[in-house]
């Protein structure tokens, strides 16, 4: 995997009513080389790269359900699982910088004790797809969003404030509380900043 290093960003927060107040370091994560190690040990150098990580409809199941339900497709077991298994886990490291490919990785990892000729070739697919963008970076940082229901206690008519912290694309932290005093709805939304919980994740 390939060194992250840091981007300076600036921008406006991507909701209409939420502000984002996250932070403008970017790691940038890329695996060109992996990726490109993985096209050339499954011999696809030379192949056509694939623009979905799944063929349209495709149905994977494992010969149990075939036998159980006597269904018969025209496919036979794997010889050597074993490369099934290895090329299967290396896609699995490759779901850090392509979230994209999780999917159909995960659904392949259950084949893992008995695949099938189906399996190896949806698993080729995959690293097809990949090789139309073999150098994709995948930007992380922290960023927040907050948000605040003024005067929504009808009781004390205080404000409740709400946050939500992603690391990338991962949801990291959240919360909502009331706020501790009374505020205008200008002033609700400034305390709403103020609470997220963005200073111990620097």
């Amino acid at each position: 995997m390939g060194k992250g290093s840091k981007k300076e960003k600036r921008g406006l927060g991507e909701g209409k009513n939420d502000n984002d107040v996250g932070s403008s370091e970017e790691i940038l994560l890329s695996q060109r080389k992996y990726a490109l190690e993985r096209i050339l040990e499954t011999g696809l150098n030379d192949s056509k790269p694939q623009w979905t990580p799944m063929e349209q409809n495709l149905k994977l199941i494992n010969s149990e359900y075939e036998q159980k339900l006597y269904i018969k497709f025209e496919d036979v077991p794997l010889e050597g699982r074993s490369i099934y298994q290895r090329l299967v886990g290396k896609l699995l490291y490759l779901t850090i910088t392509r979230p994209d490919t999780s999917y159909v990785v995960q659904s392949l990892s259950q084949f893992m004790h008995a695949p099938k000729r189906s399996h190896y070739e949806a698993s080729l697919h995959v690293v097809k797809y990949i090789k139309s963008q073999p150098g994709h970076v995948n930007g992380m940082r922290n960023k927040a969003y907050c948000n605040s229901d003024w005067a929504s206690c009808l009781l004390s008519r205080r404000s409740i404030s709400g946050f939500c912290i992603k690391f990338g694309t991962s949801l990291i932290s959240w919360t909502d509380k009331k706020q501790n005093t009374i505020s205008r709805s200008s002033e609700a939304e400034y305390k709403c900043m103020t609470q997220t919980e963005l200073s111990w994740l620097k």
